[in-house]
């Protein structure tokens, strides 16, 4: 395939006449990143989110092979009305980040996402008591914490956020993978991410454990920090609106395993609507069978269903 047959077209619910997007910048000093914003057009100040990607070095937005799953939501809330701000991932624009043998998912995402928060509620188009964040996957974990950086946070919109701890999912999504593409997952794998695991749970996790012995790569504050995050605990704390969706068909974040914490956590609270879209993968894309890696390669788009969910909770849901 040429890249032209890739490249990313609107999905059937963005609008481009209906909204303008302008560059800004979220954060300051040598680390600060680049993002866009999205502003409908329309008069009366109103709603506006941030939305945050998941775990690793993603651009504005997520792109995952010739998708772009957060531009969709963009352009499809923007078309809906809200203003939206979506923003490159410090790991993405710094390698030094990424590389940071200190860091830790509060530092990769809690600092931007309250600026960028400040930023939404001082736009022109944006009502200020009506500034929500959005967040997928890890971004979804970790925005509870962003709303308890910044009370301003009018409330969250969590999509597939994981609760179940990372170092764990690892095992059960490469066995998983094992049974759907017994070729491409070897034993040795799972027996590594198992090694890896066990350290992570240890007394022997020290800040000074080698990246390479632990699960990504990723350094050992990052583990020590997500061993004792409890987004469930924090959300639960905010007494804050929040939309909470979860693809049926997602192997990554599991109804079973993650959004089971969720509904135990933030069982009989008003203000928390809980929704599980049968049909969709971790991307929230529409699909039938089991869910494998392969589908993020096809061109595809958020589900129209949960587009118009978020925008309507947005808009009124929430209240």
């Amino acid at each position: 395939m040429t890249g032209l047959e890739l490249a990313w077209v609107p999905p059937p619910y963005a609008e481009p006449g209906r909204f303008s997007e302008h560059e800004v910048t979220v954060g300051a000093g040598p680390l600060a990143v680049s993002g866009t914003v999205s502003v409908p057009h329309r008069r009366a100040p109103g709603p506006g989110v941030v939305l945050l990607a998941g775990g690793g070095p993603f651009d504005r937005d997520a792109s995952t092979g010739p998708n772009k799953p957060l531009k969709d939501l963009a352009w499809g809330l923007a078309s809906s009305g809200t203003t939206v701000l979506r923003f490159d991932k410090a790991s993405y624009a710094h390698h030094g980040v990424a590389a940071a043998s200190d860091l830790t998912m509060t530092q990769e995402y809690v600092p931007y996402a309250v600026d960028a928060v400040d930023l939404l509620r001082g736009h022109r188009s944006v009502d200020p008591e009506r500034v929500f964040v959005l967040g997928h996957s890890m971004g979804g974990k970790v925005a509870p914490a962003v709303a308890a950086a910044s009370p301003a946070v009018a409330g969250l919109v969590i999509m597939a956020g994981d609760t179940q701890p990372m170092h764990h999912a690892a095992v059960r999504v490469a066995r998983y993978l094992a049974t759907v593409l017994p070729d491409q997952v070897p034993p040795a794998l799972i027996e590594t991410f198992q090694r890896q695991a066990a350290l992570v749970d240890s007394a022997k996790l020290t800040p000074s454990t080698p990246a390479a012995d632990l699960p990504f790569g990723l350094p050992a504050p990052y583990w020590l920090e997500l061993r004792d995050f409890d987004p469930v605990a924090i959300a639960a704390g905010l007494g804050k609106p929040m939309l909470i969706l979860q693809g049926g068909r997602d192997y990554q974040v599991t109804v079973a395993d993650d959004l089971v914490r969720w509904r135990a956590g933030l069982a009989g609270r008003p203000e928390v609507d809980i929704r599980v879209y049968e049909a969709d993968d971790h991307l929230f894309f529409p699909g039938a069978g089991p869910s494998t890696p392969a589908e993020y390669a096809t061109v595809q788009h958020v589900d129209p269903a949960v587009v118009a969910d978020i925008a309507h909770w947005l808009s009124h849901g929430h209240r």
